[in-house]
């Protein structure tokens, strides 16, 4: 399948993101024991953009559930997938920079695809030993933070990942605008609002201080299904 027009350097991969969030800008609620609130409407849409991305990416935290396994889902997704000229099942990123994730985590009881996992140097050697043998590969890409201009590379070279599917949560996409890598956002809006000053939120971290140091996006599209929104942003850069 051919990346669209996308990333300034063609050493990386195509970066989108699918995140749902309330009408108020929240992802999870305050104390986080609410993170799924979207309808079946965007289940669906999030099973169909993995059936367009050779990885699927997202933090400890977030795959930290039992529900997550970041595959591409029932068996009309993988089918959809070799008719796009993919592999049957996306390869697994997660993303930790201390190795905090557990072994009892979901995406580790089904091996139907690869799982690599992206750290850095401050993780504890007996945790990377246990990493390794979790996943299928474990690359250290930096030294306090994770290296994603490296990481993309890597996966890009290493794993012949063209387009890359980000799932959050907020502190990675964070690291991914900070470091000007995401291309894409698809933002589904919901009709809830959760409030609270400590409720994460899309873009996490430390922010950008001034408005020159915040990615522009364009809206290339808008469609309305039931009481939600479901927008696609390109980064000006890929217009």
């Amino acid at each position: 399948m051919k990346a669209p027009p996308g990333n300034h350097n063609a050493e990386l991969p195509f970066v989108f993101i699918n995140m749902a969030m309330t009408a108020d800008g929240k992802i999870a609620t305050a104390n986080r024991r609410v993170d799924s609130f979207s309808s079946a409407d965007d289940q669906v849409h999030l099973l169909e953009l993995r059936a367009t991305a050779d990885a699927v990416m997202a933090g400890a935290r977030t795959v930290g559930s039992d529900a997550v396994n970041l595959g591409p889902g029932p068996a009309k997704y993988r089918r959809l997938r070799l008719r796009r000229g993919l592999g049957e099942y996306n390869l697994r990123v997660i993303v930790t920079g201390s190795g905090s994730i557990t072994p009892s985590a979901g995406i580790f009881r089904r091996r139907f695809s690869p799982i690599i996992i992206l750290t850095t140097e401050r993780i504890a050697r007996a945790r990377l030993r246990r990493l390794q043998t979790w996943a299928d590969e474990v690359k250290v890409c930096g030294e306090s933070e994770v290296d994603f201009p490296a990481a993309l590379r890597w996966l890009a070279r290493q794993w012949r990942v063209r387009r890359l599917l980000c799932e959050g949560g907020g502190q990675l996409n964070s690291a991914l605008f900070h470091q000007d890598l995401v291309d894409e956002i698809n933002l589904t809006i919901c009709p809830r609002l959760f409030g609270g000053r400590t409720a994460p939120t899309i873009a996490d971290g430390a922010g950008a201080l001034h408005l020159d140091d915040a990615p522009e996006f364009q809206l290339r599209s808008m469609k309305r299904k039931g009481e939600e929104l479901f927008l696609v942003y390109r980064q000006a850069r890929c217009a």
